[in-house]
């Protein structure tokens, strides 16, 4: 988690996170449900992030766009997101670099349908995209929105 700043307030990551968003909620809610103005939005969020972050973001665009394509791409917080068709966000990416930690985070909000009994993870620390990683997130992205 970012330090806070000596007032006990937001730092300086977390406050350009809140303008971020309330700049993207202005945005959206003059495009709309519009997918190609929420590409576009994604599009650029990941060209703008840094190399390592970048890789892992478009991984993560590659799985979602193959394996729910009702998902209507969208950015949170200035990250790329991907939301149900309420414009509910279902999963997003935290890049690492944007709140300089150790790795990036790939989460997924109440409306994945990934319950498992009474416990279940919706958060995965990811460091780098292989194989692997893509294997478990298109299952876990196939089930968020199963």
């Amino acid at each position: 988690m970012a330090k806070t700043d000596t007032s006990g307030g937001l730092s300086a990551e977390e406050r350009d996170a809140v303008k971020q968003r309330a700049k993207e909620l202005r945005d959206q809610e003059k495009a709309g449900k519009n997918r190609a103005a929420g590409e576009k939005a994604v599009l650029e969020a990941i060209a703008q992030m840094e190399p390592d972050d970048r890789v892992l973001a478009e991984g993560l665009h590659e799985v979602v766009t193959e394996v729910a394509p009702d998902l209507v791409p969208k950015t949170y917080y200035g990250m790329p997101a991907y939301a149900n068709a309420d414009g509910k966000i279902v999963v997003f990416i935290q890049a690492a670099g944007k709140f300089k930690t150790r790795y990036a985070t790939i989460g997924f909000e109440d409306r994945a349908a990934l319950d498992d009994g009474d416990l279940w993870p919706i958060g995965y620390a990811v460091r780098s995209w292989t194989p692997a990683v893509e294997q478990r997130l298109t299952e876990l992205v196939r089930k968020a929105v199963g």
